[in-house]
């Protein structure tokens, strides 16, 4: 189709997906000179991007109650021998994968809790286009999985709107007795003029749990804040019992009190050098223990979507060009056996006819995250190895010279979230140290779904607003169309439609 067309085609439907009311779609206060910040002082936008997280799980002290009753829900249907599901797209996805992974590592002889996210396993490192926008396939794949009368399903949304999340969530009320939960984190007064959110909040047959934490960190960026909110929320109640509400809310409390007190600034040393690689053209290998794979493999892949960087390479793909980091798993002989080890199961890959094998388990298998995919990795690019292993309560980063331990204790859901958090700050840091971001704004974004194609909308039209240039959405959005088609691999659409007016 042409820009034309898919311009008008979009714009038929944009009243729906024009998201810039929504909070989590907002600019931070408190990081507006972020990008200007950690160019000159990398320890204070660490601080700041702490003192972000901090305010967010805040936030959520006054949430015990909704997650009580959650954690309560869970904890009777894995009782009586049924099943627990959790679904999402993109980080809520992946943060899907991530709980179910804990609970696989914590209950080894259960098969209790099945998570799938939107483009199934291959999109724990690769988001396939436009998967999100449609409620059926949310349908598909929560049937698919073996979705039962008597199942529970927890679905999560970092916005309140995405449509494959609400097709499962719609669906799961309809097929189980039990009330599946909807987790977001908008105020219920900005999604209820969203027709597919509105359907959802004003369904008595779904529990809606609201975990609004403010905006995030870089607007719009939901891998932040908002899915650290959501983790926690679901993680909470599936990876622990509780006697009863009393000993839950302590827990809890005290739970949120201890997310707070690391300092992120001592991880400085680690951002100013992966930076510093990417600058001299070189590349970089994390290198991790099994039990904590997942949740750097989540960061190492989010920054793709979120910055316009290049992907995983794929075994498959004929001279693919190479990512500035990998993650590989520790011991793994094999991409089948790392990829066991990463999800505590074999993957769960789409293998329908429609998509023409695209994501099937050999497409899955061929992101090689094993240490054989690490050696031929080192044969054909100039690396550094970011190894991060742990030992019983200790967590430790070794890069080049510099090595950081923390002791975050047995809780593997604290450990994760924290190694989540650091990361993210980290990596966002590094992007910022790139030029990635101006300000809080995220500039590189990827117009690769109706939501994503609206918030490149918004930000052009807010940088050009400060050079005191006001076109109408219209002609942003069909510029974004008419540009994405000569798009290179690394440029930034954002500010490529912006220099077009």
């Amino acid at each position: 189709m042409s820009p034309s067309t898919k311009t008008k085609a979009f714009l038929e439907i944009s009243s729906q997906f024009k998201l810039g009311h929504l909070v989590t779609e907002s600019f931070h206060p408190k990081t507006v000179n972020l990008s200007q910040l950690v160019s000159s002082n990398v320890k204070d936008a660490l601080k700041l991007l702490q003192e972000v997280d901090a305010d967010a799980l805040k936030l959520l002290e006054n949430k015990n109650q909704d997650l009580w009753l959650l954690a309560q829900d869970i904890q009777n249907t894995l009782s009586s021998g049924h099943k627990v599901f959790m679904c999402g797209c993109g980080a809520t996805g992946r943060l899907s994968l991530v709980l179910e992974t804990l609970f696989r590592q914590k209950y080894p002889n259960s098969n209790l809790v099945y998570s799938f996210m939107a483009g199934g396993d291959f999109a724990l490192i690769k988001s396939v286009e436009s998967f999100e926008d449609k409620t059926e396939f949310g349908e598909k794949q929560l049937l698919e999985l073996g979705f039962g009368r008597h199942d529970l399903l927890l679905a999560s949304t970092e916005g309140g709107e995405t449509p494959f999340v609400i097709g499962a969530t719609q669906l799961a009320a309809k097929v189980s007795t039990r009330k599946p939960y909807f987790l977001y984190c908008n105020p219920d007064e900005l999604l209820l003029p969203i027709e597919r959110s509105k359907a959802v909040l004003d369904n008595p047959l779904i529990n809606k749990v609201n975990l609004s934490v403010g905006p995030m960190a870089i607007s719009g960026s939901t891998r932040m804040q908002a899915s650290t909110a959501l983790m926690l929320g679901i993680g909470v109640g599936l990876l622990n019992e509780f006697k009863d509400q009393s000993q839950f809310d302590h827990f809890y409390k005290e739970f949120l009190s201890k997310l707070s007190q690391t300092d992120y600034s001592l991880f400085s040393p680690f951002t100013e050098l992966e930076s510093r690689l990417y600058k001299e053209s070189q590349y970089l290998n994390y290198v991790a223990d099994q039990n904590l794979a997942i949740s750097i493999l989540t960061d190492t892949t989010e920054r793709s979507p979120t910055f316009s960087l290049r992907g995983f390479e794929n075994d498959l793909d004929v001279n693919s060009l190479n990512a500035l980091s990998y993650l590989f798993v520790s011991g793994a002989e094999s991409s089948a056996d790392a990829w066991s080890r990463l999800l505590s199961r074999t993957p769960r890959p789409l293998d329908w006819a429609e998509l023409d094998n695209k994501i099937n388990l050999s497409r899955v298998l061929g992101f090689d995250i094993s240490e054989a995919g690490l050696k031929k990795r080192l044969k054909k690019l100039p690396t550094t190895e970011f190894r991060i292993t742990q030992n019983e309560n200790k967590v430790t980063f070794n890069c080049s010279t510099e090595e950081l331990s923390f002791n975050w204790g047995q809780d593997s859901l604290f450990n994760h979230l924290m190694l989540k958090m650091l990361l993210n700050a980290h990596s966002t840091l590094i992007m910022g140290i790139l030029g990635r971001y101006e300000g809080n704004v995220m500039t590189w974004v990827r117009p690769s779904n109706n939501k994503l194609i609206d918030r490149a909308a918004r930000y052009v039209m807010q940088v050009l607003k400060q050079r005191n240039k006001h076109p109408s959405y219209e002609e942003v959005v069909f510029k974004i169309f008419e540009e994405v088609e000569n798009l290179n691999e690394n440029e930034p659409v954002v500010m490529k439609v912006v220099e077009k007016f």
